[in-house]
């Protein structure tokens, strides 16, 4: 049983469920049925846990380094070994689970999840380490559609910049501890002004994306989420101007980023 609490805190559990939630809900909007959903489900858990406890597996070493007592390895609850085994475990199943949506969409899945684990190790500590993240969340829609339709570049797009600003705002909480231990990603260069920055320019061309790629006339759901994105950034970036340690401009990109999952699953409904 401990081990088993230790695997499931390792796979990074609250991003692992969101976006396997996505994906399945999004798979329903596309109108592949219960039974379409539950296969890509399945494949995009999979993977997820595969990313997620190679995570903790490759990085063990740096989060015993900075104290991270959160991380069950560090904790003692669960062995780096047992960890790895359950990501080469996990990352091997979700290959025949992704082929069930059909041979192009199991390629598509494969070469998304490949680009999430270069991520962990070695690009998590180059220049290049938001290609993973563009590549990655470009190919979560792509496989989902591809059991249907081929799926049009507006999404394909929309989910590059999703998961490029993703990987801004997701560095910015542990920038300081990532520069102790090593980690020279793009972010890390830039530094925290320059990244939140990024973060939100990526999300809000996500949100452009979204908003107006579907071909008609953009819906009004659409447009208000665009014009909501850029006044929610302009504030936390006008909040964080007059209070330079404020968390506004992090938070205003996290509530964007939301906003751009909804109308992710919107747009599902006109693929």
């Amino acid at each position: 049983m401990r081990t088993a609490l230790g695997l499931l805190k390792a796979c990074h559990p609250e991003p692992t469920a969101a976006v396997t939630t996505v994906a399945a809900l999004l798979a329903l909007a596309t109108g592949r049925g219960p039974a379409g959903a539950l296969a890509v489900a399945a494949a995009v858990l999979a993977s997820q846990l595969a990313v997620g406890w190679s995570n903790d597996a490759v990085d063990a070493g740096r989060d015993a380094a900075v104290g991270r007592r959160d991380k069950p390895v560090v904790a003692g609850t669960v062995s780096r070994r047992t960890v790895a085994v359950a990501a080469g475990v996990a990352a091997a199943a979700t290959i025949p689970l992704a082929l069930r949506s059909g041979v192009p969409a199991g390629l598509v899945a494969t070469v998304g999840l490949v680009s999430a684990l270069l991520y962990n190790w070695p690009l998590k500590f180059t220049v290049a380490s938001v290609v993973p993240y563009a590549v990655s969340f470009a190919a979560l829609p792509a496989f989902v559609v591809l059991g249907v339709a081929r799926p049009p570049w507006w999404l394909l797009g929309a989910g590059a910049l999703l998961g490029a600003g993703a990987h801004f705002a997701n560095v910015l909480p542990d920038l300081d501890d990532d520069r102790r231990t090593g980690v020279r990603g793009l972010p890390h260069r830039l530094g925290r002004r320059a990244s939140t920055l990024a973060a939100a320019g990526l999300l809000f061309a996500a949100t452009a994306a979204l908003a107006f790629g579907p071909p008609g006339p953009p819906s009004w759901a659409g447009i208000c989420a665009f014009a909501a994105a850029a006044v929610i950034l302009a504030a936390g970036g006008y909040a964080a101007g007059r209070r330079p340690t404020s968390r506004a401009a992090f938070r205003s990109v996290l509530v964007v980023a939301v906003v751009d999952v909804v109308l992710l699953l919107a747009a599902g409904l006109r693929v």
